[in-house]
């Protein structure tokens, strides 16, 4: 199983949590693949948290972008904290995202 994001193409973000993607099918194919991120990223106390769920229902300004040389797949957002206003938070979408033949696919980490 590869990055996402070095086998993909046309990657973009619907509704602030659908993750979007032509990913590559190791046939030289490219295969339009979703994964819906509120499964696998929470909100905990205003950080990102792999293996939580629902993060978009307590964030704001939500945004995707590939960053730096090395195109990394980054989320942005201001999270709700359990109190106190929102704070900016980001989370590195390749540490847990990959490209399995096509298909998005969360991978837990270890």
């Amino acid at each position: 199983m590869v990055n996402f994001h070095q086998s993909s193409q046309n990657i973009w973000l619907e509704d602030g949590h659908i993750l979007h993607a032509e990913c590559g099918n190791g046939e030289d194919e490219y295969v339009e693949s979703t994964l819906d991120l509120d499964y696998y990223i929470g909100n905990n106390d205003g950080s990102f948290q792999w293996g939580g769920e629902g993060f978009s229902g307590s964030a704001s300004d939500i945004s995707f972008d590939l960053e730096g040389d090395d195109s990394v797949p980054v989320l942005r957002a201001h999270l709700n904290p359990y109190e106190g206003d929102p704070v900016e938070a980001d989370i590195n979408l390749a540490e847990c995202i990959g490209n399995d033949c096509g298909t998005l696919v969360f991978v837990p980490p270890e």
